[in-house]
């Protein structure tokens, strides 16, 4: 709401949706939103809306999402957009078939260091990428999944990896490129839930760079942080839920300083944070020009396919290859696999 009441001079919020009664009433009081509903059809046949925002449990935005657009409304849609493959597959499908899209929220994309980061290594001022290092060590104690839906592969779709660690993992792979194979490890080490409280990586990206992944909700001390090593620098990013271009860091191998390198690293003068009103500001320009948005299903399937590879990884101990995650495959149908079933 912080972000669409900043943007109020091009959207207009006309209905919020929810199922408990007193909740969509006081929080449409509270924003000044003019009606609610207890039932997302009864909303989308009345109201008509151009843009739907679906900030509900992870199992429920496919259904809503495939409703929404059905109903001739775009989606902006909080992650995980979905929780398998074969839902993200379908979505694509469906958007073919209505002409409107659905965006994932990855904020962190939308930042300006971290778009002005990508077209430098998209010009390769910085040389080849080599190592890479994302880290999101967060805290979420015994209380945060007494939430019915937390911890549960039925409703949450996975722990760290998929709720937490998605946005650092997401920028990450957004800025490296394409990634080819991928070996993990999974556990639950001390929260008393069904989906994982700690997942480790590793990611070979197929033009050779290695990368780490570390995602927690066990660490006391919270940190997101990134590091990317190319030929001719060291790009580093610390922060926890976003960040500005002061998050950022630019080193440069001793000896082997250029000033040509460190100008064009400097010569940002634009300093947007990562957040809601920065992507959903880029998204409503996407819809006024009739153009697929950024971070919309072809640009996330990379991301969504390399978090089922995690599962499926840690669950087989097997290498998993970019593209081998196909129907038929139990890690396609969900992330857990054949976890879900009970295996």
């Amino acid at each position: 709401m912080r972000a669409l009441n900043e943007l109020k001079d091009r959207i207009e919020v006309v209905a919020a949706v929810d199922v408990v009664h007193d909740r969509v009433e006081a929080f449409s009081k509270e924003n000044g939103i003019p009606s609610f509903y207890l039932d997302a059809s009864e909303m989308l046949e009345k109201v008509q809306p151009d843009l739907v925002h679906i900030a509900t449990p992870p199992n429920i935005h496919y259904p809503l999402i495939i409703q929404s657009l059905q109903a001739g409304a775009s989606v902006f849609c909080e992650k995980p957009l979905c929780t398998s493959l074969a839902e993200l597959d379908r979505i694509a499908s469906v958007e073919q078939q209505t002409g409107k899209y659905c965006s994932s929220v990855f904020q962190w994309r939308f930042g300006s260091k971290g778009q002005h980061f990508k077209q430098l290594i998209q010009e390769d001022v910085l040389g080849h990428p080599l190592v890479g290092i994302c880290q999101t060590t967060w805290f979420r104690n015994a209380a945060y999944y007494e939430v019915p839906w937390r911890g549960k592969w039925s409703t949450e779709g996975g722990g760290p990896t998929m709720g937490h660690g998605i946005h650092a993992m997401d920028l990450f792979l957004w800025l490296l490129g394409e990634w080819d194979e991928v070996s993990a490890f999974t556990d639950t080490l001390d929260r008393a839930i069904e989906v994982e409280d700690v997942s480790l990586a590793m990611v070979r990206f197929k033009n050779r760079a290695l990368g780490s992944i570390v995602n927690s909700v066990l660490s006391p001390r919270e940190e997101t942080y990134l590091r990317f090593d190319f030929q001719k620098a060291s790009v580093e990013l610390t922060g926890l839920y976003g960040y500005t271009n002061e998050n950022w860091r630019f080193t440069q191998p001793k000896g082997q300083e250029s000033e040509a390198v460190l100008a064009r690293w400097d010569e940002l003068a634009l300093n947007t944070p990562s957040s809601h009103k920065t992507q959903l500001s880029q998204l409503l320009d996407s819809l006024d020009q009739k153009k697929r948005p950024l971070s919309s299903t072809p640009d996330i399937r990379p991301t969504l396919e390399f978090l089922t590879a995690i599962y499926k990884s840690a669950a087989t101990r097997q290498i998993v290859q970019q593209g081998s995650i196909v129907a038929g495959d139990p890690f396609y149908d969900h992330v857990s696999g054949i976890r879900q079933q009970g295996s």
